[in-house]
């Protein structure tokens, strides 16, 4: 098992359960390498195993610099039919059935690393929305070249009343300060993870669970490389980038998220993301 942590100190490489300080190194440099795998095992075998990891883990960064974060749409059934719902009153409902059957895919701009959320930290509604849920996603790190080096867990916060007013308003729902957070690492790997991997999403409010649900990737439609085959067919990324990959797990439409919820995403092997609304 390989994981990648970016701490305020440097990077934290986790492997076969050991870590091992990265210290020197560039994140955007390091991250955006075609071997990435290979890099870690060969800098780790020169490296003595780090005595005092937790003095490190407790300063946890979104695993992202100069990266641009995007996104994937209506990626699963259940995201098309609830976005169909939300939406019918505006007459946009068409627009979803429809990319869910193209060939084109739905991928839209999240945000830079100034509006992702460290793990722990706190993410935000919109004030001017009175529906809002998070999106847990499984998360793509892609090098320069188009070629997945790693995973990481994804929560997509979106407003939903906005979405659903008009399709047209999908940037103002989807991109605003602290609409995103990213982590707890990378999860480096030379293959895909496997397609009965389940994404996990619970939501407390003040210690009681108020929702969970959980779905298998496998239910996803499109195909990750097919995914990264479309964003990458216009667009240049110098310094690799992130691709959420859409969502399955709904909340029901009386939900909406409230302040101070806690929002906890879990995808094994990657591990758990958690944060609270401001």
């Amino acid at each position: 098992m390989m994981k990648l942590y970016k701490t305020k100190s440097g990077i934290l490489a986790l492997r076969d359960n050991k870590f091992y300080l990265i210290d020197g190194e560039d994140w955007d440099s390091f991250i955006n390498d075609d071997n990435l795998f290979d890099k870690i095992v060969r800098i780790t075998e020169e490296k003595k195993e780090l005595a005092n990891p937790q003095t490190y883990l407790n300063d946890l960064q979104a695993p992202i610099q100069s990266q641009e974060l995007w996104a994937a749409g209506v990626t699963y059934l259940k995201s098309k039919q609830e976005r169909q719902e939300e939406s019918k009153g505006a007459g946009g409902g068409d627009f979803y059935a429809r990319v869910y059957e193209a060939e084109r895919p739905e991928l839209f701009f999240k945000g830079n690393r100034n509006r992702i959320v460290n793990p722990g930290g706190k993410v935000r509604i919109r004030k001017d929305s009175v529906w809002n849920v998070p999106e847990p996603e499984l998360t793509l790190m892609i090098t320069t070249s188009g070629k997945i080096v790693g995973y990481t867990i994804g929560n997509d916060m979106s407003s939903r009343s906005i979405e659903g007013e008009n399709p047209l308003y999908l940037p103002q729902a989807k991109t605003y300060d602290g609409c995103a957070s990213l982590g707890p690492c990378i999860f480096v790997a030379k293959e895909e993870l496997p397609e009965n991997t389940i994404i996990n999403l619970n939501i407390k409010r003040e210690e009681i669970l108020v929702f969970e649900g959980r779905v298998e990737i496998n239910q996803m439609k499109r195909k990750l490389k097919e995914l990264v085959s479309f964003l990458y067919r216009e667009c240049s990324f110098p310094n690799g980038n992130m691709l959420m990959t859409g969502t399955r797990i709904v909340p029901a439409d009386d939900f909406t998220l409230q302040k101070d919820d806690e929002i906890i995403i879990t995808i094994e092997p990657i591990g758990t993301l958690i944060n609270r609304v401001e």
